[in-house]
């Protein structure tokens, strides 16, 4: 191609690319020659660089030529090693077995599994651990004002009145219920004839009989005191109790509890201290070998007894031992809701202590649904005395044993019920009654007598409470 046509296409170009200050110009040289020129001016630089400035910048690009020629070689480098060691693993892949290569994929996914369920469980662990640290939370925030309640109920007031100073005893010292500090009592002992401390029961209600069992017609049902209120939907319904005649290791302080809502109930709570019991602490949790039913279960004598789940079973628990003594069917009686009290619960079989030993409250297709009382032997749960009562069980919402007779409850839920009805088994003939009684919860799915304690105690919708009573004298 001639020079000229070059230089021209050259032009054309720049100017193509955007180089619209070009300039195209021919003219002779100094010799006569003709001479084609053409100029563009730089987009970036604003004026030529010197010589110096030049060889510098030729010193840049030859060293940035040397370092991406440098890293190409690395690179080149890397790529061979790679290349190497993919070719020892496909070599090491062809020498293994087929059935090895699988079993080694299943063991890797089953290990994935397990990992993945792992995490899972410890997930599902720190959410009931930050749920229990919630609770906890809130019951040390109130725990000022139990201590407070605690102090005021247990801690001795100060007399006021000369006739609450025996004669010849004076007062030395008086608590001060403000100061939580250790303080220092002083007293002078006075004797008291023994004739009046047998006047006092051991809850300190008066007895019916100077000395006696204290056994008498119920006719006064006090005011519900709670004690405690569950912490969870599981609390809804339950059953609390002490045991009045306690074994070692037990003692008259010890309490158990269960929470009664759901379908495999076999956790019972222990609490060695009333204090315990009161700040929701148990000292020890029983699981049952078999779940239970219903909120019949009482404690005596240092087994748990209670109705086994969908059966009519009576199931002995030694709780010292963990382990059980005895069962034993009731012949005939209606049990999963088949004659439960009037608030349901699978209230069909519920157990009940009394001064005189272990009963079994039930109803059976004979009895026609009316209530049938059982008189237990409590080391084998055979039965020794049975009787057939005209008290239709479905139509009442509780019931319990006081001194051989069984009272029951007219209404769980409003809040003026009464015990309207006593069956006295040693004359085999009931009558009604119209004894004050409270809901206060107006959901009362348990109740029971102590015969230590001569209380009531009940679980009243989510709250455990007691009641003091009092018997006529016989």
């Amino acid at each position: 191609m001639p020079a000229v046509q070059l230089l021209l296409l050259l032009a054309c170009l720049v100017w193509g690319v955007g180089a619209r200050t070009a300039q195209f110009r021919k003219a002779n040289d100094r010799s006569g020659r003709c001479q084609y020129t053409f100029s563009v001016a730089s987009p970036n630089e604003s004026s030529c660089l010197e010589q110096g400035q030049a060889m510098s910048a030729i010193q840049d690009l030859q060293r940035d030529s040397s370092e991406q020629r440098a890293a190409l070689e690395s690179t080149k480098a890397r790529l061979r090693s790679l290349e190497a060691l993919l070719h020892r693993l496909t070599l090491g892949q062809a020498a293994m077995p087929w059935d090895t290569q699988e079993g080694l994929q299943r063991e890797l996914e089953l290990a994935y599994s397990h990992l993945v369920r792992d995490k899972s469980a410890l997930e599902e662990e720190k959410r009931r651990l930050e749920e229990e640290n919630g609770d906890l939370a809130r019951r040390l925030e109130s725990s000022s004002e139990e201590v407070a309640s605690l102090r005021r109920g247990l801690c001795p007031q100060a007399r006021s009145t000369s006739e609450d100073v025996p004669p010849g005893s004076k007062e030395v010292s008086k608590w001060n219920l403000e100061n939580v500090d250790f303080q220092e009592l002083k007293s002078e002992l006075t004797e008291v004839p023994a004739s009046r401390i047998l006047k006092e029961s051991p809850s300190g209600q008066p007895r019916s009989e100077e000395g006696g069992t204290g056994c008498g017609e119920l006719i006064w049902v006090g005011e519900p005191v709670t004690l405690r209120t569950a912490e969870t939907l599981t609390g809804k319904y339950g059953v609390w109790m002490r045991d009045p005649q306690a074994a070692y290791p037990y003692t008259q302080e010890t309490t158990w509890r269960i929470d009664t809502v759901g379908t495999d109930i076999r956790q019972v709570f222990e609490y060695d201290l009333i204090s315990q019991f009161l700040q929701g602490y148990p000292s020890k949790v029983h699981v049952l070998p078999r779940p239970l039913e219903s909120t019949g279960a009482v404690v005596y004598q240092g087994s748990l007894y209670f109705q086994g789940a969908e059966s009519r079973t009576v199931i002995r628990y030694e709780l010292h031992t963990e382990t059980l003594k005895a069962e034993k069917e009731i012949p005939g009686a209606g049990y999963h809701g088949q004659f439960p009290y009037s608030w349901g619960g699978y209230t069909d079989i519920d157990l009940a202590v009394d001064e005189t030993g272990l009963w079994v409250i039930y109803s059976t297709e004979a009895a026609k649904g009316a209530i049938v009382l059982s008189k237990l032997n409590p080391e084998n749960l055979e039965l020794e005395q049975t009787w057939e009562t005209n008290i239709r069980k479905q139509s009442v919402a509780n019931a319990f044993v006081i001194c051989s007779t069984l009272y029951t409850i007219s209404s769980y839920s409003l809040p003026d019920a009464t015990v309207n009805f006593a069956y006295d088994t040693s004359t085999g003939s009931s009558k009604a009654l119209m004894v004050p009684f409270k809901n206060r919860y107006k959901y009362s799915s348990m109740i029971d007598y102590n015969p230590l304690e001569k209380k009531l105690f009940a679980w009243d919708n989510f709250n455990m409470v007691t009641y003091d009573i009092r018997l006529s004298q016989v």
